[in-house]
């Protein structure tokens, strides 16, 4: 687990270290790459914003992408223990009849296990026995020179002022610390036009579907159930000049127009409808032109923030951090810009390919044409998973093996 640790006792831990090391951020990627980097002897000083730590969040299918790094970070037992394997993922139409069901195993038995799991358990499962970070907590101003980086921090108790050899921003998809070294007019986004809800449903109303991903992808609507262990993780969403009404009014549009809705289907919406004030996610994206700025890196949403269609963000994120840790080793403080480039240079493209997939999947998924979806629904009849998932299975065949990897120098 995540212990908020007072920022004086980090400062100390970290001032004989080889690299002095700020994280911002505990969440996935930060929680990763600090775990990564504490198993090579390093105390990385870690912030967090929320005063309560990162949150908890909702659903995550992670890709065996991430049992490489999760192995090396000594926590892949964890993960599967807190994590269920998914087998199958269903396709349904805009009347709510199947279109498809297709298989995982054949796909990715080669390369490990799909897995479903929750953004709280995920980075409970990589912090382990106790990461340290300070909470409520976050960069105020950032100066760099040839020799380091010098940083405000701001605390509960006061700014700070620390001396780091490395900065990692961490932050999210709206970094601040990013926009301390990137003018943020330069970060490009995509905006879908679509927003939604997401909630947590009993797992027990189906157990036939536990190990199975299930989606409609409607004529301007889309509904998609994700289990995680003793529950399933809920999304209904469409165009947000039509969500605007509220998620009531959103679910009872939705049952006029399922004609056959299915037991879990039903109870999605019903989870949706019964949320304590849910909050309209805006389905939008980001990505930094530049991650390696000096001796500032930017890591996981901060440098390149995904949107949910490929599920793939949290894998990358994961991964990312994994190789960002192998530029690292052995690194003096006076080769870090250099490292931070040559990570950037090998780790940027294979990132970027799984972003513009997301996106393309976006276009296909969030449709509102009537033809367009009837063509969709049409085509996925006869495509087979190979097919479909043909860019993941690309990033999986050209992973890097982060168990082993050599920096290039």
């Amino acid at each position: 687990m995540v212990e908020d640790t007072p920022l004086t006792g980090q400062l100390e831990a970290a001032a004989r270290d080889r690299l002095r090391v700020l994280v911002v951020g505990a969440g996935v990627a930060g929680v990763c790459v600090a775990g990564l980097l504490r198993r090579r002897g390093l105390h990385p000083v870690v912030l967090e914003r929320s005063p309560r730590g990162a949150d908890e969040g909702y659903m995550l299918g992670l890709m065996p992408l991430v049992e490489a790094p999760l192995r090396r970070l000594g926590a892949r037992d964890r993960y599967l223990r807190q994590s269920v394997a998914m087998h199958r993922y269903q396709l349904r139409s805009s009347r709510g009849r199947v279109i498809r069901t297709y298989s995982f195993d054949g796909v990715f038995a080669r390369y490990g296990r799909y897995g479903g799991i929750g953004r709280g358990e995920l980075i409970e499962a990589m912090a382990g026995p106790g990461l340290p970070a300070t909470l409520g907590a976050s960069v105020a101003a950032l100066v760099q020179d040839a020799a380091g980086a010098t940083a405000r921090i701001q605390t509960p108790d006061g700014p700070v002022v620390a001396r780091f050899d490395l900065v990692i921003a961490a932050d999210g998809m709206n970094s601040t610390t990013r926009a301390l070294v990137v003018d943020p007019a330069d970060v490009e986004r995509f905006d879908t036009g679509w927003g939604g809800w997401v909630a947590w449903s009993d797992a027990g109303t189906d157990t036939t579907s536990n190990d199975l991903y299930a989606e409609t992808w409607g004529r301007g609507f889309f509904i998609g159930r994700y289990p995680v262990r003793h529950r399933v993780g809920v999304f209904v969403g469409g165009p947000r000049g039509r969500t605007d009404a509220g998620p009531a009014a959103f679910v009872d549009h939705l049952r006029t127009r399922i004609a056959e809705l299915d037991r879990p289907t039903a109870d999605a919406l019903v989870a949706i409808e019964s949320a304590d004030s849910p909050f309209l996610w805006k389905l939008a994206d980001a990505r930094s032109p530049r991650w390696a700025l000096g001796r500032v890196i930017l890591l996981g949403d901060a440098a390149a923030g995904f949107l949910p269609t490929a599920g793939v963000g949290a894998a990358m994120a994961i991964e990312s951090a994994a190789v960002l840790d192998t530029h690292l080793a052995g690194v003096p403080a006076t080769g870090v810009a250099r490292a931070l480039l040559d990570y950037e240079q090998a780790q940027r493209p294979r990132v970027l390919a799984a972003h513009e997939n997301s996106r393309r999947l976006a276009k296909l998924m969030f449709a509102t044409g009537r033809a367009f979806c009837s063509l969709r629904d049409l085509a996925a009849r006869f495509m087979t998973v190979s097919t479909a998932l043909g860019p993941i299975i690309s990033l999986h065949r050209s992973a890097p093996l982060t168990s082993s990897l050599r920096p290039r120098r």
